[in-house]
């Protein structure tokens, strides 16, 4: 059955690469259908740090779904009633942060599949399915094996845990954070640093032996990030709303600015 907004791990089962952009600041659904037309696979909807209320995080989801864009939530650590109630507006994933263990994914995998993979609350007409009538356990089924459930590596006993994580059934993909995980590494900001790549690779290959799906987030330095590529993430995020503003507002702005000096010297010689 098509699952509206599985354009993501549609991609990423043919053996593309899925990229991704975070949305922190955008409160209006207008946002979906704009990172839709950019060519973006999937939205990162950050409720972790961003404050947004999980209303606006479920109207953007809603958008996602009819834009053909994935909406993948990111939720604090441990916020299983927010999760689960962002899924059943939307939602086509969710991205739970610092998780170091084996059995912090199992108890996400628990507490975010229905039975009879995990114990989530089964609820009808979901925006997913078009609201259609269907029986809870083709409910169940289909969003168990549509949704993605991302857990991100942020720190060293993470990354060392990472084959354990990647064994566990019901866990999509792995999402290392580069941010945090070169702060707790001691070497903060320093994105070319060989650890960050040996870490990244090491989840890489505990994702292809037990066939999920690796991912990258937090090198965005043009410079760097084709190093990265190379390892063979399955999804990367790319920036944030706000940093791709701005970053494009700037370069009209030194466009602009430097066009009218130029015309001003111009005429200076003229005259």
């Amino acid at each position: 059955m098509n699952v509206a907004g599985s354009i993501a791990r549609q991609r990423m089962e043919r053996g593309e690469v899925a990229l991704g952009i975070g949305v922190k600041f955008a409160r209006t659904v207008d946002v979906a259908k704009a990172m839709k037309a950019a060519g973006y696979d999937w939205l990162f909807i950050d409720l972790e740090h961003g404050s947004m209320s999980l209303d606006t995080a479920a109207q953007i989801s809603m958008a996602a779904l009819d834009a053909g864009i994935t909406p993948l939530v990111r939720v604090p650590n441990g916020e299983f009633g927010m999760a689960t109630r962002v899924l059943d507006n939307g939602a086509m994933g969710i991205v739970t942060p610092h998780v170091d263990t084996a059995d912090e994914a199992r108890e996400i995998v628990s507490r975010l599949k229905f039975p009879p993979v995990g114990h989530r609350s089964v609820s009808s007409g979901l925006p997913h399915l078009d609201y259609k009538p269907l029986g809870m356990r083709v409910i169940a089924d289909t969003l168990n094996a549509a949704m993605l459930n991302v857990v991100m590596l942020e720190t060293p006993q993470a990354i060392a845990n990472a084959e354990a994580i990647a064994a566990v059934p019901g866990i999509d993909g792995l999402l290392v954070g580069a941010n945090d995980l070169c702060a707790e590494m001691g070497i903060a900001g320093d994105y070319g640093n060989p650890r960050l790549g040996e870490a990244i690779a090491r989840v890489v290959a505990a994702c292809r032996k037990h066939g999920k799906w690796p991912g990258v987030a937090g090198v965005y330095d043009e410079t760097l990030l084709p190093r990265y590529l190379a390892l063979g993430p399955a999804f990367v995020l790319c920036g944030t709303d706000i940093s791709m503003l701005i970053a494009g507002a700037s370069r009209r702005n030194a466009f602009v600015r430097k066009t009218i000096e130029d015309g001003a010297r111009v005429q200076s010689v003229a005259g």
